[in-house]
Parts: structure tokens; C-alpha cells; sequence
């Protein structure tokens, strides 16, 4: 008895005509499946042939071909942005401002800038986040957000930590670097042996 036959009639589906539209869309899955990797190669090798430079920054993990590569054409120029700061801004991750006398409230992203990138980029600051992200100066900075806690601590850290995604990805774009994950760390930890 097959595996297949048997979930379905557990499900109670003891029909052949939903037996066979369940095997219908097991089908079109598989076909979605296959066309789905067929675009990723697709992606893979339009990222490596015609935008090379996409490599410096899919060094950082959670960042992949699609991220990396809607980056490039949203930006186009690296030179463009002065600093890498600017980076922020422009793709509408910093927070909108109302200052009203003594009140400065605290509000949501401006949003301006690329939507698509924007999402791509927040979905990698998630992933790096999240239980399989690696431990690098990014998800430290978002751990010690969410640990202030608050109703959407986790949501701003996520925000935050694809802003400074932003500005580290346009300044492996500039200088060609290799991306070092724990920078910071390294400094935190050989001051105080360079002390001794």
C-alpha cells in the first residue's frame, strides 16, 4: 500500500475523482518546482556573467542572488551615494519624522525608495535574525534591539538590521572588500589583549 493511497484515505477522500485532483496538483507543484529552479540557474548565471560585482555582496549570508542582484540595478551607480549612509535613506529604511514643539513620536520607515528591494532586504535581515542565521556584528546588533523588547521589537530590529545591510552592502560595492562577519567583535576582543 502506497503512501500516497493511504493519506488519502485517511483524509477521507475515498473518491477517484479527488483522488486524481489531488494528483493533479502534486503534478502542477512538481512542474512550479522545476520552472522555479530553472529561473534561479537563470538568475545565478545572469548575476555572475553580466553583474560580477554581485559577488562582494553575497558574501554576506543571507543575502542571495535575487537580493544582491535587485540591489545592483536599483542602485546602478555605487558612486552615486557620497556615503554609504546615504544608502539608508534612499531606499526609504530610516524612520519618518513629525517633530511637533517637545514631541518627537516615534514612527514608521518613510518607505520611499524601491518597494521590492526594500522587501528583499528586510526578508535577508530576517534570515540573519532567525535560528539559521550566523553569528556576525549584524545579528548581534538585532539581538541587542530585540532585547529592549516592546510590542514590535522584533519587527524594528529587522528594519534596523536591513538598513545597516544597506549601508555594509553599498560599502563592499565600493571598496571590493572582503566582508569580514564579526569586525567588531575581533576589535572587542584583541584591544584587550593587545593591552596585556
Amino acid at each position: 500500500m502506497c503512501a500516497a493511497s493511504a493519506a488519502l484515505r485517511c483524509a477521507g477522500l475515498r473518491s477517484a475523482t479527488a483522488a486524481r485532483r489531488a494528483i493533479a496538483v502534486v503534478r502542477v507543484t512538481a512542474m512550479l518546482s522545476d520552472c522555479i529552479q530553472e529561473y534561479d540557474k537563470k538568475i545565478e548565471k545572469l548575476a555572475r556573467e553580466k553583474y560580477g560585482h554581485t559577488a562582494l555582496l553575497r558574501q554576506v549570508k543571507g543575502v542571495g542572488p535575487i537580493t544582491a542582484l535587485a540591489y545592483v540595478l536599483t542602485l546602478e551607480n555605487p558612486k552615486r551615494f557620497v556615503k554609504s549612509r546615504d544608502v539608508g535613506p534612499y531606499l526609504g529604511l530610516v524612520p519618518r519624522q513629525e517633530d511637533s514643539g517637545e514631541s518627537q513620536p516615534q514612527l514608521g520607515i518613510s518607505k520611499a525608495g524601491d518597494t521590492m528591494v526594500r522587501k528583499l532586504l528586510v526578508g535577508s535581515a530576517q534570515y540573519i535574525l532567525g535560528p539559521f542565521g550566523p553569528d556576525t556584528d549584524l545579528r548581534r546588533y538585532g539581538v541587542r534591539l530585540c532585547e529592549r523588547g516592546g510590542k514590535n521589537a522584533k519587527k524594528r530590529a529587522a528594519v534596523a538590521v536591513a538598513r545597516k545591510l544597506a549601508v555594509l552592502l553599498h560599502c563592499l560595492w565600493v571598496s571590493g572588500e572582503v566582508y569580514e562577519p564579526l569586525r567588531h567583535g575581533m576589535a572587542a576582543t584583541t584591544a584587550p589583549a593587545a593591552a596585556a
